[in-house]
């Protein structure tokens, strides 16, 4: 059949339907205008979708998946908790903003500032800025009974934070902090700088200051965990990097940003050039180096696992002849580790005598009783006495430890949830259980015994440094102790013990699974930050 349109052109048509075309649309039976079909999109063609997973292959390939996912959750949720924590609200971020203030500005070995109640260290600050600290503390200090939020005037920190930083400086006490060296202070330090280029406020001056630091976090991490791509064990890595404690102090101003950064960067350093018995690249053997002399300073009590490194066999290194290492290869490393050693020694000099003035950050009655000095003697006159209190400090806080580990969120002293724990706990037994097996060559047996060792002698560093700095002479316990501290040596911790213990988590067939543990491990990280994040916010702001 055939029809003709309306100039008498013939034109086709369908026979059933009755529908003609006249060029631009289509005449049903009645002689309506019908729109023809819209256009469809040719679907992807094979090589254009070949092409975008290629890419994206190599984009997982040079960086890893676990580095991607650390960036993400990093990167927001660490943003988040630099939002949502009050100024000054982190731990001791009064203190160690002041510090960074004070490095900032070239202020490197420790300021004696006069103070009636005993010896103190210290430096200037902008007024404005000290006004806002002042606030800060007397705020955190008087919290208010449940269920009322913890921010006793939101509007305040608003108005505070608005002033433009004073040319005026006043004196600030910081002795706790004055006894760091200004290595981890750096990127905060750049912060203040720039807040100060760009005439930010007294809140934005702060915030810059967080991000500075957060950034270092995201760059070293990030390096960190791309050192172990292309195996099981980065998972481990990124659960242990984005702890929510790690990423709330990566979130606000604290020496421990850089510090922790640096352990978990020389902790995937050892696991990669000992335990899984690959070659370092020669950006990741300078990572190594650097890391070797820096991490000493940043922190006494992580000392001897920055000497670690030495470890490491020296045709391991992305250095020189990796069949037969000349000299000095073998020299290198342990040329590091004694310029590491000498700088901790050296400031550790400079620091020592701001001790004698850690009292004054406990109540008033009990200023004057940390006394470093005694300490020593009782340590060295009657281990026994020191070894019945620290079996006491054990019995009555371990559980305090345990909690603190995954997060008390700054000096609003707020516990994670328990399913911040538990989602945290999940991460763990995943990414743990699909960990790569460890090298099992003989040559790494009295090397992984003298890592764990030193893993110990570690930890108990952290329980003699406290002692003698923070507890006062004949209490207790030891004062001072907080699960946050061991943060920086789970990771080498958990691969002494995946280097003794062969079990692994299998599917159905006996293989060990990557996709679906991935997936498992980013969903409960993000989980447990999710939870923490709704706690604080509920208690701190309601």
């Amino acid at each position: 059949m055939e029809t003709t349109d309306e100039t008498g052109t013939a034109a086709p048509g369908d026979p059933d339907t009755g529908v003609t075309s006249n060029g631009s649309g289509t005449l049903d039976k009645t002689g309506t205008v019908v729109a023809p079909p819209a256009q469809v999109p040719p679907a992807a063609t094979p090589a254009e979708t070949g092409g975008l997973r290629r890419t994206l292959a190599g984009i997982e390939r040079r960086f890893g998946s676990a580095t991607l996912v650390f960036v993400l959750l990093a990167g927001v949720f660490g943003a988040v908790f630099s939002v949502v924590t009050p100024p000054f609200w982190g731990h001791d971020e009064i203190t160690q903003f002041g510090r960074a203030y004070q490095v900032a500005h070239g202020g490197i070995t420790p300021q004696q500032i006069h103070d009636t109640r005993g010896p103190a260290w210290g430096g200037q600050v902008p007024v404005s800025i000290d006004a806002l600290m002042s606030y800060a503390f007397h705020d955190y200090q008087q919290n208010p009974e449940e269920p009322d939020p913890m921010v006793a005037d939101a509007g305040a920190y608003d108005r505070l934070g608005a002033a433009p930083v004073s040319a005026k400086t006043s004196e600030v006490w910081f002795t706790n902090t004055a006894a760091y060296s200004p290595i981890p202070y750096l990127p905060p330090a750049a912060g203040i700088r720039i807040a100060e280029a760009l005439d930010l406020s007294v809140g934005g001056m702060i915030m810059a200051t967080r991000w500075a630091g957060l950034l270092a976090y995201l760059v070293i991490v990030g390096f960190a965990i791309r050192i172990l791509r292309g195996h099981r064990i980065q998972w481990l890595a990124l659960t242990v990097a984005v702890l929510p404690i790690a990423l709330f102090q990566a979130g606000t101003v604290t020496a421990d940003t850089v510090t922790n950064a640096l352990a978990l960067l020389v902790s995937a350093l050892i696991v990669k050039g000992l335990f899984l018995g690959e070659r370092l690249s020669r950006p990741e053997t300078v990572a190594a180096f650097a890391a070797t002399v820096l991490l000493p300073v940043c922190k006494p009590t992580y000392v001897l696992l920055a000497m670690l490194t030495v470890l490491i066999p020296a045709r391991r290194f992305g250095f020189g002849d990796g069949e037969r290492p000349a000299r000095w290869q073998r020299v290198l490393p342990w040329l590091c580790a004694a310029i590491g050693g000498a700088a901790f020694a050296a400031w550790m000099r400079i620091a020592a005598p701001t001790g004698d003035g850690m009292s004054l950050m406990r109540p008033e009655h009990q200023w004057g009783t940390v006394r470093p000095g005694d300490q020593l003697k009782d340590i060295l006159g009657d281990p026994l006495h020191f070894l019945s209190v620290f079996g006491d400090s054990i019995a009555l806080r371990d559980q305090r430890w345990f909690t603190q580990f995954f997060g008390e969120l700054g000096f609003a002293y707020i516990d994670v949830p328990a399913i911040t724990i538990l989602a945290c706990l999940l991460a763990f037994a995943v990414s743990f259980g699909i960990s790569d097996r460890m090298s099992a060559a003989s040559a790494n047996s009295v090397r992984t015994w003298l890592i764990a060792l030193t893993i110990l002698a570690s930890v108990a560093m952290i329980y003699v440094t406290l002692y003698m700095s923070f507890t006062p002479v004949g209490y207790y316990i030891i004062d001072g102790v907080q699960g946050r501290y061991f943060v920086p040596l789970a990771l080498l911790g958990f691969a002494v013990i995946l280097r003794w213990m062969p079990l692994r988590l299998t599917d159905a067939r006996g293989r060990t699974p990557a996709r679906g543990p991935a997936i498992a491990v980013t969903a409960a990280t993000a989980v447990a930050l999710i939870a923490a994040i709704a706690k604080y916010c509920s208690i701190v702001w309601g």
